[in-house]
């Protein structure tokens, strides 16, 4: 047995589908007209999304510093197996060298006379 089902479709989306493309959306009833309607989801592009904006201040022993449009960010990453003193003294030692690094950055930015 076949059962004909008419749904409504808009051009945009018959046209992606002919080029090959993945269409996703939602498929709809209204029960006051008995239509079928399918709506496409609106997405952002990929590549629009995936422009960094972090620009590198300092290369850390063990991580680095760099900023963005708002923050000033510092990642690190220690290996367990030093243990919590060691640890410890890394990352004072790491955040003396982030220290450093902005000073320097804030000597280069001013212009002496």
């Amino acid at each position: 047995m076949e059962i004909i089902i008419k749904i409504k479709v808009d051009e945009n989306v018959i046209a992606r589908m002919r080029k090959g493309e993945y269409v996703q959306g939602s498929l709809h009833f209204e029960k006051k007209t008995g239509e079928k309607s399918f709506t496409a989801y609106v997405r952002k592009s990929k590549e629009t999304s995936s422009v960094s904006t972090r620009r590198t201040i300092a290369e850390l022993d063990n991580g680095k510093l760099y900023e963005t449009k708002t923050l000033v960010v510092r990642r690190e990453a220690f290996q367990k197996r030093l243990g919590v003193p060691r640890i410890m003294m890394q990352m004072d030692a790491g955040n003396k060298q982030a220290k450093d690094a902005l000073i320097d950055r804030e000597l280069d930015l001013i212009e002496f006379c």
